[in-house]
């Protein structure tokens, strides 16, 4: 086996390593909360190693609802062999994680799923979020958008596709597809993912009106754009509250 060995398949329960594997496996049970799953496919992960290449994901069709932290995969971006053995990931989730982790190492954690709203705005021949209120607002000039989906991500060169697509960008709508959040920690992704959501919902909602969108001028956008750096430290906050209400009804995700 490659370079994993360099880390336990079974970390101890007050290791870094096991904190990182109860925190991703609170982001599942949390999108399952949230009506952002979509039956055993999609994939988040998130490195263990500095170089970003030793990295946790969801094992191959497992619903969100049912993951644990001890369920969860440790794989290595430069293992060529790792689609070759029994308990290899889906090919989907290789193609995309295995190439950001391998070649982002800035991308820490990847959440990566097809939540209705902001699917829908993919859908769209124009998927941008336009700034008309805060939330809107928080991803002016500050969203990717990937306009060359070539269908279901299953091989190296749409993976190495989506790597130049990504380039510097934290948060992806990927176009006829879904969307990507990435971050130094699950806590700052989940975030991401929670407020892109509200946006493409509230996106969706004022397109449904039919009425002209009361579009913030440039100046207006970015600095309520800005404005959201002052509460980063939220994010950790509103992690940990969420996690505190999956204990109090289920967690087992943490095992």
């Amino acid at each position: 086996m490659a370079s994993v060995t360099n880390f336990s398949r079974h970390p101890k329960r007050d290791s870094e390593e096991w904190q990182l594997r109860v925190d991703l496996a609170a982001a599942f049970r949390l999108a399952v909360e949230n009506g952002w799953h979509e039956a055993v496919a999609n994939h988040f992960s998130l490195a263990v190693s500095s170089d970003g290449k030793k990295f946790l994901m969801n094992p191959k069709w497992r619903h969100f609802a049912r993951i644990k932290a001890s369920d969860l995969m440790l794989l290595d971006a430069d293992d060529p062999e790792t689609m070759n053995r029994p308990d290899a990931p889906d090919p989907s989730a290789w193609c995309i994680h295995g190439a950001v982790h391998g070649s982002l190492p800035q991308a820490r954690c990847i959440l990566h799923c097809h939540p209705p709203y902001a699917t829908a705005l993919a859908g769209l021949a124009d998927p941008s979020l336009k700034p008309i209120e805060q939330n809107t607002a928080r991803y002016y000039n500050r969203l990717g958008i990937d306009r060359g989906f070539g269908g279901i991500a299953d091989n190296e060169a749409e993976g190495r596709r989506l790597v130049q697509a990504i380039g510097n960008h934290r948060t992806m709508m990927l176009g006829n597809h879904g969307v990507l959040c990435m971050a130094d920690t699950v806590a700052e992704a989940f975030d991401d993912l929670y407020y892109l959501e509200r946006a493409c919902r509230t996106m969706v909602l004022a397109y449904s009106t039919g009425q002209a969108l009361n579009v913030m001028s440039d100046e207006l956008a970015e600095r309520t754009a800005q404005g959201w750096d002052g509460f980063a430290e939220t994010a950790f906050v509103h992690f940990e509250e969420a996690k505190r209400l999956l204990d109090a009804k289920d967690p087992s995700y943490r095992d």
